[in-house]
């Protein structure tokens, strides 16, 4: 009989554990759908689907074969990127309006962040900002690079944990580009001396939330990204690209603190477009991309499809539309010589392994300026 018992209660903590284990267990950066290292708000709001459209500085970063479409140099002195996820803006936007921005500051240090979210318990809070002062001209790209992505929630289960993540990465960046037969063809290559900080971290509900430097994974790599794009001369441009990442394969070295961040994968990125004038001013753009074709992060292929449109109005006013990693996107732009807005809202799945099962929210805020 007491064995019968020992067995029962066995089986009951067991079923416990499962009904209670997390599906969402760690927080991650998406690279299987966003590989980037610095996202282009114009690019989030049509499903992040832009290897072959990118004609501006984030060329770097999406495609380096894009250089070879560059309008005018730029000198972009301020070039900043902010996002928040709707998770975050429920946590800092309940007191007074002037406090949103000192709260958003808060987003980034873990010890504010948990007694913020102590109230919204489930509620997942990102953070992202980006900065990429850049001089860009036909073919040539320089630039410094830095993001910090910020993740946080605790979690409405029986363990009651509260996770962080983040990720810094900083580094100059350097992309150039050759055209072939008239412009028909490009190929471009960039390349980003990577220094990052990755951090992983769970406390019990009534741990102190303790980081040190010892918590930060901390390394360096030379990363390599290699692209081409092939247009031909016809009605409604159509275009293929290819963008393979990491194209030489390096991994991280110098490791100190809590050791070395993962490898990130090499992965090849396809596109196809076609590009219709629609009016004496106005081009419709609309793009498709497979990302990680050759599958190296283990994910279900739907959440690697991108799809995205874009509408512009004599190349001042923009707006667009997109579906990636399972979710829409959409977004406004505005743009003169010295001076870009850009207006996105995506979102990313946040199972670890489904599809369209809980969707993460983002809104974007980008602004660059210069001359």
């Amino acid at each position: 009989m007491r064995e019968f018992l020992s067995l029962n209660k066995i089986f009951f903590i067991a079923s416990v554990l499962l009904v209670v284990k997390p599906a969402f267990a760690k927080l991650d950066f998406e690279d299987h759908a966003f590989p980037e290292l610095v996202t282009s708000a114009r690019a989030l709001a049509m499903g992040n689907a832009y290897i072959n459209k990118v004609d501006d500085s984030w060329s770097a970063f999406y495609n380096p074969a894009g250089l070879g479409t560059v309008r005018k140099p730029q000198f972009h002195i301020a070039n900043i990127h902010l996002e928040a996820s709707s998770g975050l803006l429920d946590v800092i936007g309940n007191g007074p309006a002037y406090e949103i921005p000192q709260n958003y500051i808060d987003s980034f240090d873990p010890e504010d962040m948990r007694s913020k979210l102590a109230k919204n318990q489930g509620e997942l809070a990102h953070s992202r900002i980006n900065l990429f002062p850049n001089i860009t001209v036909r073919g040539l790209t320089l630039g410094y690079m830095y993001s910090q992505r910020d993740r946080a929630i605790i979690n409405d289960d029986v363990a009651n944990n509260y996770e962080i993540a983040e990720r810094k990465d900083q580094g100059p960046v350097m992309a150039l580009n050759a055209s072939f037969f008239g412009g028909i063809f490009k190929i471009g290559a960039s390349a980003v001396y990577l220094m990052r900080k990755d951090l992983y971290k769970s406390f019990g509900p009534t741990d102190p939330v303790d980081v040190s430097g010892n918590d930060f994974k901390n390394g360096k790599s030379l990363q390599v990204t290699a692209g081409a794009r092939l247009t031909l001369p016809w009605d409604f441009l159509p275009t293929v690209s290819a963008v393979l990442r990491n194209a030489t394969n390096n991994d991280f070295e110098g490791a100190s603190g809590g050791g070395l961040p993962d490898a990130i994968k090499q992965t090849v990125d396809l596109g196809v477009s076609i590009t219709p004038q629609i009016g004496k001013i106005s081009r419709l753009h609309l793009e498709a991309n497979i990302k990680d074709l050759n599958d190296a992060y283990d994910t279900d292929y739907k959440r690697r499809l991108a799809a995205g449109a874009e509408l512009d109005f004599n190349r001042r006013l923009f707006v667009r539309a997109g579906w990636g990693d399972g979710w829409g996107s959409a977004g406004l732009g505005v743009r003169t010589r010295t001076f870009i807005l850009d207006l996105t809202t995506y979102a990313v799945d946040r199972s670890l392994d489904g599809f369209r099962e809980e969707e993460d929210r983002r809104w974007v805020l980008s602004l660059a300026s210069g001359f």
